[in-house]
């Protein structure tokens, strides 16, 4: 099967609105505040493709240049993105103080207050280019310290094949040898979030009640996230684009591409939020077959017990569950799983069976 390029405006863009990654429609390692001016304006219920832009390849211990980074592992310069080429050129970033993450937007959605929660509906993710990049860098990783060996930060990159209709990626089992592990594509944004009140704009790494980079990986197509509101409009974004992450992220990386994601944004109004949910407070996941309270805190056993906190107050609001009932069932039933260990705050999700329960009504 031919994979397609997705260079910007090309190939097939099914949102009712389109948005690029350019230098005017990025941030690249701050996240969007309240006092920003919105790079699209829609109506509720709009539906929103945007051409998402990896960092790997761009960053300064990669060249800063995509062209001559890809060329390296023989990506032909026609395969490498030109919106990364233009931000990796056009937008400045410093190191020492702003993440690496390219953020796209704020899109300001019509009606979103706070109290309200934005609801974001992953309609559709498609990979821009076959190929990614899993990093590990000094100082960061869940074995900070220990790994990687040596003086040098380590990117591997990493092409993406159809085998038998099945997208993966491909690692070898020794650096340079035949024999490879593939790696299933299950495609998903780890950062989507809305502003911040106030005039400050915040690094990107750390997630928190406004979402941001999240790393969750249930976050495929079909998947909603809720996220309470904290400016009028709700000012979202999204970045930190992945082909595959396992729970825990330990790298520090991902498998990390670009993806062209098309989303839908709701208002869920606060009354209506509050009598499906309870109060919400932070990033609220639901699936075809789960709902996911999370908790995060730079120290994970406290992340955990946010996250149990989040279900339990999750329970009794939904259905009405005596606590010392939900606190079992969550012991018995429910998957507390790590969602990353390396984002300065680190992310614990609970996946709630819904099939579990009787109807609501």
């Amino acid at each position: 099967m031919a994979f397609e390029i997705l260079q910007p405006g090309t190939g097939e863009i099914p949102g009712d609105h389109y948005l690029r990654s350019t230098p005017a429609t990025v941030r690249w390692g701050r996240l969007p505040c309240g006092t920003d001016a919105a790079v699209l304006s829609i109506a509720a219920g709009d539906t929103v493709t945007i051409d998402t832009v990896s960092h790997e390849g761009l960053l300064e211990d990669q060249g800063g240049d995509p062209i001559a980074y890809f060329a390296g592992h023989g990506v032909a310069a026609s395969a490498v993105l030109s919106d990364a080429v233009e931000i990796a050129t056009g937008v400045t970033r410093n190191p020492s103080a702003d993440g690496p993450h390219v953020v796209t937007g704020p899109i300001r959605v019509a009606g979103a207050e706070p109290g309200d929660l934005l609801k974001i509906t992953v309609e559709r993710l498609v990979p821009r280019v076959p190929y990614g990049v899993i990093s590990s860098r000094h100082g960061k990783g869940a074995l900070a310290g220990e790994l990687p060996r040596g003086e040098h930060d380590v990117s591997v990159f990493a092409p993406v094949e159809d085998r038998d209709g099945r997208l993966v990626g491909l690692l070898p089992l020794v650096e340079g040898g035949p024999r490879v592990v593939e790696i299933p594509l299950a495609p998903f944004l780890g950062m989507m979030g809305v502003a911040v009140a106030g005039s400050e704009h915040p690094h990107s790494v750390p997630p928190g009640p406004h979402g941001g980079n999240l790393d969750i990986n249930l976050l495929t197509e079909g998947a909603v996230l809720y996220l309470p509101v904290q400016v009028p409009g709700a000012l979202a974004y999204v970045g930190d684009p992945h082909f595959a992450q396992g729970d825990g992220e330990v790298a520090l990386t991902a498998f990390e591409a670009p993806l062209r994601a098309t989303l839908r944004f709701d208002v869920v109004p606060r009354a209506e939020a509050r009598a499906a949910f309870g109060e919400v407070t932070g990033p609220l996941v639901a699936t075809g077959e789960y709902l996911v309270p999370t908790g995060m805190d730079p120290d994970l056993d406290e992340a955990v017990r946010a996250c149990v906190r989040a279900a339990l107050s999750l329970l009794r609001a939904r259905w009405g569950m005596d606590e010392h009932l939900a606190y079992a069932y969550l012991s018995a039933a429910v998957d507390i799983d790590i969602s990353q260990v390396v984002d300065i705050v680190c992310g614990v999700h609970a996946r709630i069976r819904v099939a579990d329960f009787p109807p609501l009504f």
